[in-house]
């Protein structure tokens, strides 16, 4: 699913400024788009770097980021946690006997 998206034509020196306003973004957490969009960026970032050649005269550099939302990756790491203590609570507790009471 898009949420946003911006194709335009800038001079190589405009590139330049709109990839260090990114990257100056990036280091803060917060990426910002459209007219009041913001995302938040992982501590930890998947980064791809991909260079063509189109035809004889035409290149294209893509940059793409991926990462895993902070907050649903400490809602899901919570749930695994739970998941795993509920599981292990489980595994350890002693079985009841079939009479149900113990023979004192």
């Amino acid at each position: 699913m898009d949420i946003y998206e911006d194709a335009r034509t800038v001079s190589r020196a405009d590139l330049a400024a709109w990839l260090r306003q990114l990257a100056s973004q990036l280091e803060t957490g917060q990426v910002f788009y459209g007219a009041a969009g913001t995302i938040a960026v992982a501590d930890q970032v998947r980064c791809e770097l991909e260079i063509e050649q189109e035809d004889q005269d035409e290149f294209s550099i893509e940059i793409e980021f991926s990462w895993v939302n902070p907050k649903a990756a400490a809602t899901t790491d919570a749930s695994a946690s739970a998941d795993s203590v509920r599981k292990a609570g489980a595994a350890t507790e002693e079985p009841e006997s079939a009479g149900g009471a113990t023979g004192e």
